[in-house]
């Protein structure tokens, strides 16, 4: 007889044989579940942060156009308090062509006056839309960072469940991903993505 046709098979290889006709087990479905969940994550956390950054930008334009319409109305005040001096200066002067010469100056001041309000006017408008935008764009903020932290728990649980192999703990991260990349979509449709 030949020994070809007869081989002895170790404990060790009895196991891999085993665990090939098994197919893969709880620990590579857990490293690829984390692995995802990571790449995910990291989708989520760059979107927050420019949410984040996007909403500063708007709330800096904000700030700055008010203190543009600041300084239009200080200068409207400003032209309005020497259009009344001049009105002032009209009634008291003596010589009427001073007295007409400070009405044509309250009527230049009237209508510098006009034209400071309508600039002052639209920069107001202008930091509120801008206000208004910044808070648009913030409010998914919240959501995304609710989503990214719904994604770390579930990370860190797909980790116990490898550690522990209990699988209610990967059912458990499973509910917390779904959870979060669920929060994740209705974000990415408030920022309109």
């Amino acid at each position: 007889m030949s020994e070809e046709g007869f081989h002895v098979h170790g404990a060790h290889e009895h196991e891999l044989e085993h665990e090939a006709h098994r197919g893969p087990g709880l620990a590579q479905q857990v490293a690829v579940f984390t692995a995802i969940l990571a790449t995910l994550g990291a989708f989520v956390s760059y979107q927050g942060g420019a949410a984040q950054n996007e909403a500063m930008m708007f709330k800096n334009e904000a700030v700055l156009k008010k203190a543009e319409a600041s300084d239009q109305w200080a200068y409207y005040q400003s032209k309005s308090t020497k259009g009344h001096l001049a009105e002032l200066a009209a009634h008291l002067a003596r010589d009427p062509e001073k007295a007409a010469q400070y009405a044509k100056e309250v009527e230049r001041y009237d209508k510098e006056k006009k034209e400071i309000r309508a600039k002052a006017e639209a920069l107001d408008e202008a930091s509120q839309k801008a206000n208004e935008h910044s808070e648009q764009i913030y409010h998914p903020h919240h959501r995304l960072a609710q989503a990214m932290t719904l994604i770390q728990i579930s990370i860190s649980l797909a980790s116990i469940t490898a550690l522990t192999r209990r699988r209610w703990l990967f059912v458990a991260a499973l509910i917390a991903a779904t959870g979060g990349i669920a929060l994740w979509v209705v974000s990415l449709t408030q920022l309109g993505l």
